[in-house]
């Protein structure tokens, strides 16, 4: 970072239209993404046992995907720091677009096992793109955009479920649906091939803090050793230092052996694995965590608690998932309220979280829930925007990629810990979970209580 904020950029390069025009098509290609994937979740359990699979070997496929993308998380977005964001994001969408496309061809358990696998390996376009918008913005509109981007996001999971329930009701709606998603998945990638990699605007801060846009001829936002930016600087063309590496072509990185590409991303994990961000990985855990707890038996609870019917929780899971999105673009205006003190930031979000929780496991009665979710969903993304912003600014020699990919494996701990959790607590009261929900946030908050003085010192 230190690099391109010494590097000055001439008027005659500015172009922020360009840009937006990138990253406007960028959010087109995460809206997308969700939709075509929110057509298929809420059909597949359905699919699956309609094959003849037991509950068992229901959890277990549906477990597969999880574990999958566990340990496919960190690796995937570290090797978009070395081969680039283009080949790595066309790869992932083409490969999804496969599975599931086998998706829709699967009429037994065994092709419907395998369909999993490519989706569960590369199915982290939204991850590459949040690392590629990373790469085109400041550290000052990067809470912006992403925020911007969840909203995307969020708006097309939304619609999804409308969509897919609407096919499944004709005859054979289950493979419609499969091979909508899979043609989804193959328009996000014609979209992406069609960007202008060549010209990728690219954001840089003169030595007195202003800042301008310029054209540079790279053809992702990839990262690379010392070993490529030197040769890149021998060349004459200059490389943005950025979170430990520089901007490469496409032809350098492709032309790497597979051994050096994997020797590259096991270095990319093995600087996270040995980093000191443990504190801030272990707050997004705890975080994760709770808030999936919240959710786990919201249904089942609010029946249990104030009598309502399945159609009515419905409509206030709707409504909270709408207010979610929408938040979205709150993002920009409160972290400029706090002066991108981005730290502050999550701990008075996550405190917050913590006291929403808490109103919703003690409610006593059904506005009590309806106030406690309406301002859930605009802490919680706020505190998700902050979390991952934090981890690129303390990432250091670590790329974007790497780093975005290793707080999607933890969230994947989370997903797997979550409904164990969640069991456990339901054999005591319905209010269990969310109650172990209030203390994990209160053990992040405190942790943050510990270490934000200690960041904001270095």
């Amino acid at each position: 970072m230190n690099d391109l904020n010494n590097h000055k950029c001439g008027s005659s390069h500015y172009k922020p239209r360009g840009r937006r025009g990138i990253i406007r098509c960028i959010y087109v290609v995460g809206f997308m993404d969700l939709f075509g994937v929110s057509m298929i979740i809420p059909l597949l359990s359905h699919h699956v046992k309609a094959l003849g699979a037991s509950p068992t070997v229901a959890g277990i496929v549906g477990a597969t995907y999880g574990v999958l993308q566990l340990f496919s998380s960190t690796i995937v977005g570290s090797w978009s720091d070395v081969v680039g964001r283009q080949y790595s994001l066309l790869t992932c969408l083409l490969l999804s677009a496969f599975g599931y496309c086998l998706l829709g061809l699967s009429t037994t358990i065994t092709l419907f096992v395998l369909s999993r696998i490519p989706v569960g390996l590369f199915k982290h376009s939204l991850s590459i793109c949040r690392a590629l918008l990373s790469d085109l913005v400041s550290e000052a509109e990067r809470p912006l955009v992403m925020g911007h981007f969840n909203a995307a996001s969020s708006v097309g999971f939304i619609l999804g479920p409308v969509v897919g329930g609407y096919l499944t009701e004709h005859e054979g709606g289950f493979y419609t649906s499969a091979f909508a998603c899979a043609a989804i998945f193959l328009v996000n990638a014609a979209l992406v091939s069609m960007l202008p990699w060549k010209e990728v605007l690219l954001h840089c801060s003169d030595s007195n803090g202003s800042s301008s846009y310029r054209l540079k001829p790279v053809s992702n936002g990839s990262h690379m050793s010392s070993h490529h930016s030197s040769a890149d600087s021998a060349s004459g063309s200059r490389a943005q230092q950025k979170l430990g590496g520089g901007l490469v072509s496409k032809a350098a990185s492709l032309l790497q052996p597979a051994w050096k590409q994997l020797s590259s991303v096991g270095s990319k994990i093995q600087k996270v694995a040995y980093s000191d961000m443990w504190d801030l990985f272990l707050v997004r855990l705890l975080m994760a965590v709770a808030i999936m707890l919240y959710y786990s038996n919201f249904s089942l609870a609010l029946e249990e608690r104030f009598s309502l019917k399945p159609k009515v929780t419905g409509y206030l899971i709707s409504y909270s998932s709408t207010l979610g999105a929408l938040a979205g673009f709150l993002v920009g205006p409160v972290t400029k309220l706090y002066r991108n003190e981005m730290s502050t930031l999550l701990l008075h979000s996550s405190v917050l979280t913590c006291s929403l929780i808490f109103l919703y496991a003690t409610a006593a009665s059904v506005w009590q829930v309806l106030l406690s979710s309406t301002f859930f969903a605009i802490s919680t993304t706020i505190g998700r925007t902050c979390v991952t912003d934090l981890e690129l600014q303390r990432g250091g020699v670590q790329a974007s990629g790497t780093l975005i990919g290793a707080g999607q494996s933890v969230n994947s701990v989370g997903r797997v810990l979550a409904p164990l959790l969640s069991g456990l607590a339901q054999e005591f009261s319905p209010c269990g979970p969310p109650s172990l929900g209030v203390v994990l946030a209160v053990a992040a908050v405190c942790l943050l209580l510990v270490r934000i003085p200690k960041w904001k010192s270095k």
